[in-house]
């Protein structure tokens, strides 16, 4: 197989969950790889569809579990969600169904939340509910969620993605497991912000000034990482780190341009 097209990018976008780690289980090879990239002239972000963290927060994480990480280095769909808010509703009054952490993103993006930072409604009118991948959920932000949807609200989430991948085999339920009950309670379907929307690459794109064919993506996940790519015209790279396995690749209608076994195996293309 060619590497040409993997070795021409200039970018890489890495997911995290699944292909750089697993919970506080860093995968062989990843530090070495992220480290290494700027010599082999190769710029990278982290790239992450979870919300329930702050862009400042993923920074604090990487560096504990041994990553270089600047700010300029991540970009989380919390931060997306922000910019999205600003770009299509601009003014709007949102109601937050999140975490601390996301209410926090989303204020810095000076977004006029309706909600104080423990979750509590201070308003009755609402523009617009937005729903993240929400680890501190309890049953009042579901109640409110549900009510202003039903009531007219435009709805957004920041990803689609059903669970959020453990140690130990286990998962978490994500965001778009979250919205599946909104939808089923309410009637109303969200915009997605986060992978697979190209958006995610497109406003990366526009911040460094790289093109897009030559942004590479690189993840776990086929319905998330993979299909941002094809979406976005961009290089796809699958790792069997995480949640896809080989049988998934092969039922795939749309295959990555590539198929590793880890992040090692990059790295020792792209160093070759």
């Amino acid at each position: 197989m060619s590497y040409r097209k993997l070795k021409e990018c200039e970018l890489f976008l890495f997911d995290m969950d699944g292909t750089l780690y697993l919970g506080d289980n860093v995968y062989f090879g990843a530090v070495e790889l992220m480290n290494e990239l700027p010599s082999l002239g190769k710029r990278y972000i982290y790239l992450t569809n979870n919300s329930s963290r702050a862009g400042e927060d993923y920074i604090t994480r990487l560096r504990r579990l041994g990553f270089p990480c600047e700010r300029e280095n991540v970009f989380t769909s919390g931060m997306a969600t922000g910019m999205y808010l600003n770009q299509r509703h601009k003014g709007a009054k949102v109601y937050l169904a999140g975490t601390r952490a996301f209410y926090r993103e989303l204020v810095s993006y000076g977004i006029d939340l309706v909600n104080d930072d423990a979750g509590h409604t201070d308003a009755e009118s609402v523009d617009v509910v937005v729903q993240g991948f929400d680890t501190e959920l309890v049953y009042e932000k579901l109640d409110r969620a549900c009510h202003f949807l039903r009531r007219g609200a435009a709805f957004i989430a920041a990803n689609p993605d059903w669970v959020c991948p453990m140690p130990h085999d286990e998962v978490l339920p994500d965001c778009g497991s979250i919205c599946a009950l909104l939808t089923a309670s309410s009637g109303k379907k969200p915009t997605y912000i986060g992978k697979p929307n190209r958006n995610m690459v497109d406003v990366i794109s526009a911040m460094t000034g790289i093109p897009n064919e030559k942004i590479c993506c690189v993840g776990d996940r086929l319905y998330t990482d993979i299909a941002v790519a094809q979406n976005a015209g961009a290089v796809s790279v699958l790792v069997l780190s995480g949640e896809t396995d080989s049988t998934m690749v092969e039922a795939a209608e749309r295959k990555p341009d590539y198929v590793l076994t880890d992040v090692h195996e990059l790295h020792n293309i792209l160093k070759a």
